[in-house]
């Protein structure tokens, strides 16, 4: 008889792969070869996932840090800040539209030579940012480094799953995320740093010689891995029908919208109350509790993903209602500042675990979905704030953050059973 694939044998979190049966008229039913794994059992490749937790260091930092660079890079150019503020649209805008058919093209090819294919061209085009004097070839060079980082946030989560034991998955994809709050808290002011003490040119110069080194060490200590079955493979708008999967990405949305409304405007909301509290400083409590955050979902996300992820939204609203009742205290917007990096830290490790398990073998191509809808709420963040503060308040932004984020809290508790199991075979 025909083979199917267990419901709960997803990508090898469960059951390891069968050997499947063929079945051709006329003959009788033979096994066929048994799928390739790379996964060693109960291993955890640390130096591997601390090489992909680099390259996320050097995905978020490249796309957020001309944030706090565009003076410069407008009077580098003489251009005005608004085309400079560019470098981050157009960057996203690559991401959105290359990620997902970047990774479906690629789902089926050997993991690391894509890999470091990615993350060379990547580099290509953090050069020719460093040294280019023509604003087209610039935006480019942006668009296509935006490109080139969808296919790899895209295809990481999967290969991070598909090299380490299944028991470990979760806490793979943890440590795979570090990146993302290190990011945050450290790429975005170091660059800034960088930029107004020396040049902004060094700060991509910078970023252009840890992917190299990056680049060096996944060759040396990343293992190869098979890419997806051809027999697996489901065409995109199946994947978005898969139970679960759709429920995911509207919660994506809704919460990094919501955290991004307030990220990326938090200067505004900081002046709103007259606290002698600097960005980067804000920044940093944020990042650092983050890490604190990740640690704890890296911890127990293999066991209890379901009360992780409700309990995080759940406090990333207590880390709302503090910034809006305590907007004119110090210790309260730091204490708010806490809970939001401990409630966001895990976030990007809980809703990768959470896609890839309800697509299964076609987790690359729904996490290249997820990489989409994380880009658009950035973008979407953008503007919304921009209207806001232009018609508001800063201390607005948290309230809107509260309501978005209860939002992805409401659907998330009301499809907590296929898009979110207590664990992976739940």
């Amino acid at each position: 008889m025909n083979s199917k694939s267990a419901p709960n044998g997803i990508g090898g979190v469960c059951t390891e792969p069968a050997t499947a049966e063929i079945e051709r008229p006329g003959e009788a039913t033979q096994p066929a070869p048994p799928v390739e794994s790379s996964k060693p059992e109960g291993a955890l490749p640390v130096p591997a996932l601390l090489v992909m937790a680099l390259l996320g260091f050097l995905l978020i930092a490249t796309e957020t840090m001309p944030s706090g660079l565009l003076p410069q890079i407008a009077a580098g150019m003489g251009i005005s800040e608004g085309v400079a503020g560019q470098f981050v649209s157009v960057y996203a805008l690559g991401t959105v539209i290359a990620a997902i058919p970047a990774v479906a093209l690629t789902r089926g090819m050997r993991r690391k030579p894509v890999f470091l294919v990615g993350i060379l061209g990547y580099l290509a085009a953090n050069i020719v940012t460093a040294v280019s004097a023509d604003i087209a070839l610039s935006l480019a060079a942006r668009f296509v480094a935006g490109a080139f980082s969808g296919l790899l946030w895209g295809m990481t989560a999967g290969y991070a799953r598909r090299i380490s034991a299944p028991a470990h998955t979760g806490k793979a994809l943890a440590i795979a995320s570090l990146g993302l709050p290190v990011g945050l808290a450290v790429g975005t002011p170091f660059g800034s740093w960088l930029g107004t003490t020396f040049d902004w040119r060094s700060s991509f110069g910078t970023l252009a010689v840890l992917t190299l080194v990056t680049i060096l060490l996944a060759a040396a200590l990343v293992p190869d891995a098979p890419g997806q079955a051809a027999t697996t493979k489901t065409p995109l708008i199946q994947i978005l029908r898969i139970p679960g999967v759709g429920i995911i990405l509207t919660v994506i949305v809704g919460w990094m919208l919501a955290h991004n409304v307030v990220y990326t405007y938090i200067s505004t909301y900081l002046a709103s109350g007259g606290l002698p509290i600097s960005v980067d400083a804000a920044l940093v409590t944020f990042g650092v509790a983050a890490l604190v955050g990740i640690g704890i979902t890296g911890v127990v996300i293999d066991r209890t993903l379901r009360p992780l992820v409700l309990g995080s939204i759940t406090l990333f609203v207590a880390a709302g209602v503090v910034f809006v009742v305590g907007h004119e205290s110090v210790v309260a917007v730091i204490g708010a500042l806490v809970l939001w990096g401990l409630a966001f830290g895990g976030a990007a490790a809980q809703l990768q675990t959470a896609i890839s398990i309800a697509s299964g073998d076609n987790a690359d191509v729904a996490n290249s979905m997820l990489g989409v809808a994380y880009n658009l709420a950035i973008f979407a963040a953008g503007v919304l704030g921009a209207v806001i503060i232009s018609t508001f308040d800063g201390i607005v932004l948290p309230i809107v953050m509260i309501g978005l984020a209860l939002i992805a809290l409401a659907v998330a508790f009301i499809g907590r059973r296929n898009a979110f199991p207590m664990k992976p075979c739940d």
